[in-house]
């Protein structure tokens, strides 16, 4: 998968750059940390795993993405000289729509070569044809994706010369989810593999034991299911600092973490021996799963003296860690009303957009256009003035009229969740307009904030007040803005992990 549209500046930023992307290696189901790689394989009719290694190469040139796998592997009870080897390259091409927001990607193979040597018999790849497409939702504080893929792939079994004693047709379909922001990533596949294999071998068996018949092939159908997940996500641990004289108490970590998971489901022939069963299956479940070593960041230690046994300064010292607050003063004052640009830019900064720094072109002062703001009230000369130029540029923010932003106007509850569902990509995600929310003052939502906070109730951000009241039209405190920043944040790092993991794939 592909950041298409965030940029993402090392001005002014916390955390070292991490790779974040997140998918499971290649389409067999594998995993891997950095060191090992396993997968189960099928192509025998019972359920062998493998382990080994997976070198893993990307490159990207403008549009287009190239993801080469070079796998070497030995079955866990190694019986001699079995083994698999497997070299796939895929090449992804990106269509971008940047006026709907969204881009298309197209994954073919490109070149392979793969053999199985298991139980005295070789297995080698002679085709693969493979069909990948997905669609990418650009949103601003993360990318939303899914897609198809088709494919089918045949192998000789034991060929020497022109005679070949067999062939396997495996073909696969199946379908993926996923998401990529700065503070996580999940990829999860669901692909179906259906095995045909004829066996042309003299002398293989066939049959229940009581018939006992020879035939002069081997031949049986099977299927498999693979559900694999590959997430990283980053979380927030408070370290105290164990010094009694010390200038601060302790500080924050960012820790990432990455890990795959694997479930086979199969479907395959009852065999004893060389003996297949024509009515008998053998069914069951196989797990994997790899972490990577944990990477760990200390953060800016917050040092405000208004914040000792406040209900937010949790919440509050979290953000300032994180650079989504870069206030300088000892004071926050957190109970003072948040205002409307401070909101923004804390909105931009927690789904890390960086403000774009444009490339310096020399011109004559006659011939430089000068820059103009998108409202009247916003100089460009302003502090904040690009966080609210990319706001408005990608959607996020819009001003009270035409051209006024009121930059200094204090914030409402109700815009505050509108500004977080618009950088998320859910206002859509309502239902059709007429519908009343489960607020008991749903009628002092304002029209255009309700979709907002509709989805703002069905993803967990926000909730009613102990009378079942939302307050919409009331002015949001500095304390009450973080706490809905940091539960944003939460939904970025866990909720949607869960969504595409556990939801998918049901694991306990």
């Amino acid at each position: 998968m592909r950041k298409i549209i965030l940029i993402m500046l090392a001005i002014g930023l916390t955390f070292t750059p991490i790779n974040t992307f997140a998918f499971p290696p290649e389409f067999a189901g594998g995993v891997n940390n950095e060191y090992e790689y396993e997968e189960i394989v099928f192509i025998t009719g019972k359920p062998i795993k493998f382990t080994g290694t997976a070198k893993i190469t990307e490159k990207d040139k403008a549009d287009t993405k190239t993801v080469s796998y070079k796998i070497n592997l030995t079955p866990t009870e190694n019986s001699g000289k079995d083994k698999l080897t497997r070299n796939i390259t895929y090449v992804t091409e990106y269509d971008d729509h940047s006026d709907r927001g969204q881009t298309i990607g197209q994954t073919r193979v490109n070149s392979y070569s793969e053999t199985i040597e298991l139980d005295g018999n070789k297995f080698t790849l002679k085709d693969y044809q493979f069909s990948k497409s997905d669609v990418i939702d650009n949103r601003p504080a993360s990318d939303f994706y899914s897609g198809n893929v088709t494919g089918r792939k045949v192998y000789d079994i034991n060929k020497k010369g022109r005679t070949v004693e067999g062939e396997v047709i495996i073909d696969i379909s199946g379908s993926n989810a996923g998401y990529e922001n700065f503070w996580g990533a999940t990829e999860t596949q669901t692909i179906d593999f259906i095995y045909n294999v004829n066996w042309e071998l003299p002398g293989n068996k066939t049959g229940d034991e009581d018939e006992n018949k020879t035939t002069p092939s081997r031949s049986w159908q099977g299927m498999v299911k693979s559900q694999v997940s590959d997430s990283m996500t980053k979380t927030l641990k408070y370290s105290n600092n164990e010094a009694n004289f010390s200038s601060f108490n302790g500080g924050y970590i960012c820790i990432t973490s990455s890990e795959i998971v694997s479930k086979y489901d199969y479907d395959l022939p009852y065999m004893d021996e060389d003996r297949i069963s024509d009515d008998k299956r053998e069914k069951g479940s196989k797990y994997l799963s790899k972490e990577m070593v944990p990477k760990i960041e200390r953060l800016i230690v917050p040092k405000f003296r208004d914040l000792g046994g406040h209900w937010a300064e949790s919440y509050i010292n979290k953000l300032y860690s994180l650079d989504v607050f870069d206030e300088v003063p000892t004071f926050f004052i957190p109970d003072a009303p948040m205002v409307r640009e401070e909101f923004t830019k804390a909105v931009m900064r927690a789904s890390d957009i960086r403000p774009a720094q444009e490339p310096v072109k020399r011109s004559s002062r006659r011939n430089r256009e000068p820059e103009i703001s998108p409202f009247a009230d916003v100089s460009v000369e302003d502090d904040n003035y690009e966080y609210i130029k990319s706001g408005v540029e990608k959607g996020i923010i819009q001003g009270i009229s035409g051209d006024r932003f009121a930059p200094r106007d204090y914030l409402t509850r109700a815009q505050a969740i509108t500004v977080i569902i618009r950088a998320l990509g859910f206002e859509n995600k309502a239902p059709t307009p007429g519908y009343i929310t489960s607020f008991s003052d749903d009628r002092s939502i304002p029209s255009w904030a309700r979709d907002s906070i509709y989805m703002g109730q069905e993803i967990g951000l926000v909730q009613g007040d102990q009378l079942n009241r939302i307050n919409p039209n009331d002015e949001l405190t500095r304390a009450e803005a973080s706490a809905m920043l940091v539960r944003f944040l939460e939904f970025l790092e866990k909720d949607l992990q869960k969504d595409y993991r556990e939801n998918i794939i049901l694991f306990n």
